[in-house]
């Protein structure tokens, strides 16, 4: 069992290289603040006026599901045109009474584009 020492030093190499990382950058997150960090294995970021919690799972990449929903605003063309800029590849499924424009998906009103993070995890961006 590791100390709370070698927990804290561990913890913090790991807010580290998630402020670098692909998700925190690919999403807009630069200059992640740490917000509440007490030794456990999930931390709170404050980025702007948006908080992200960020923990540790040996089930990372294991969900078939959406594991995160981001809510963009009416320009999801645009949020998912600056992503394909930045190299994001777009997942597409099939699902019954949909249709797709370019990468994002139509249902009525809703428009929806998912993609993978580089650990396999199911991330959205949505309109509204």
């Amino acid at each position: 069992m590791k100390t709370k020492e070698e927990r804290n030093q561990e913890i913090q190499e790991l807010q580290a290289e998630f402020s670098e990382s692909p998700n925190a950058l690919l999403l807009g997150f630069q200059g992640l603040k740490v917000e509440d960090d007490k030794g456990t294995e999930a931390h709170t970021y404050r980025s702007a006026g948006t908080r992200l919690i960020v923990y540790r799972s040996q089930f990372a990449g294991t969900n078939q599901a959406t594991a995160l929903n981001i809510m963009v605003g009416a320009d999801i063309d645009k949020t998912v045109k600056g992503l394909r800029e930045r190299g994001v590849v777009f997942e597409h499924y099939d699902m019954p009474g949909i249709t797709w424009d370019g990468d994002v998906m139509v249902s009525g009103p809703m428009k929806a584009a998912w993609f993978k993070d580089p650990d396999g995890n199911i991330l959205c961006v949505m309109n509204g």
